[in-house]
């Protein structure tokens, strides 16, 4: 049955009265204000006005919008994400259903890759991409935020330093030793590139604080505080090895394989360099650092050969 208006203004009396405001005053403002359309709503103007090309190119606006519609899904991810952190009694279908909708917006970046493979000229993009040096897709800080609240941070570190970084370890050496630290230090010197350092100049001290807050509330912490019969429902399994393999195998690999299709060419002497002077294969691959944001639902052998048939 819809409530009365009667009913509706006892409500708004009770819900503005807590707050210590008149309702008289609520309501004659609704005299003065304009309907919202949805336009208003969603800000349609200022968002399509973002778009702002470096070139005359007709394809790189394809590769701006692609990247800024990525950059929206992220932050869909988060907020589910955000959701189950803050979340006290967690159950079975309520993290299954959470994590199954942060898989569907990876299934959709992975899908999206087919856009860009098909939909943006090769030699238009070799071109283009020039005016966005040093920039790359590494400096995104959303994803970045992804992988920290979806597990410990351990399971980010470089494979080679896992064995010295535990949690007493300082965050900010922890996050020096981060896997994709990698693809932005020179692997003789150690020395940083200004891809990497730009970045960190900008984000690392908001890396530091996110980690904290998620050092004992990101997914994988959640889940091993579970109580065993929940941790072992098949329906959650499942949905955990299936985020897991969606995001670290098959997102990876969909990007991987878009960037070797516009960096790599048909010849050796045809290749590129990535923007930011990356080397973004082993940083890409995932069976060369083996990320895996919950070994505990995958047996020994499954993460010893984690990529390796890629």
């Amino acid at each position: 049955m819809q409530p009365t208006t009667k009913d509706l203004l006892e409500k708004l009396e009770t819900k503005f009265s807590a707050i210590g405001q008149d309702l008289d005053t609520h309501l004659e403002g609704l005299l003065y204000s304009e309907p919202i359309t949805y336009w208003d709503y969603i800000k349609t103007d200022a968002l399509l006005s973002l778009q702002i090309q470096r070139t005359e190119l007709p394809d790189e606006m394809i590769f701006i919008m692609y990247h800024q519609v990525n950059e929206l899904l992220f932050k869909m991810i988060l907020w589910e994400i955000e959701q189950i952190s803050e979340c006290e009694h967690i159950t079975a279908p309520f993290f299954s259903e959470k994590l199954m909708r942060v898989s569907r917006y990876f299934d959709m970046l992975t899908a999206s890759f087919t856009i860009m493979r098909e939909g943006m000229d090769r030699e238009q993009y070799l071109k283009f991409r020039l005016t966005l040096t040093p920039a790359s897709g590494f400096q995104s800080a959303q994803y970045r935020l992804i992988e920290f609240a979806s597990t410990d941070l351990i399971n980010l570190i470089d494979a080679r330093f896992r064995d010295t970084i535990d949690r007493d370890t300082p965050y900010e050496h922890a996050i020096n030793h981060l896997y994709w630290q990698a693809a932005g230090k020179d692997f003789k010197t150690g020395e940083k590139s200004y891809l990497l350092s730009s970045f960190e100049e900008r984000y690392k001290q908001e890396f530091i604080d996110f980690t904290q807050k998620y050092n004992t509330t990101n997914l994988y912490a959640k889940f091993k505080l579970l109580p065993k019969k929940v941790k072992e429902d098949p329906k959650l399994v499942k949905t955990m090895r299936h985020y897991d393999h969606t995001v670290n195998i098959t997102w990876v690999m969909a990007h991987y394989n878009a960037a070797k299709y516009y960096i790599s060419g048909e010849k050796p002497e045809d290749n590129v360099e990535a923007t930011g002077g990356s080397d973004w294969v082993k940083y890409m691959h995932p069976k060369y650092q083996r990320r895996i944001f919950f070994p505990e639902v995958w047996s020994a052998e499954e993460i010893k050969n984690w990529g390796q048939d890629l």
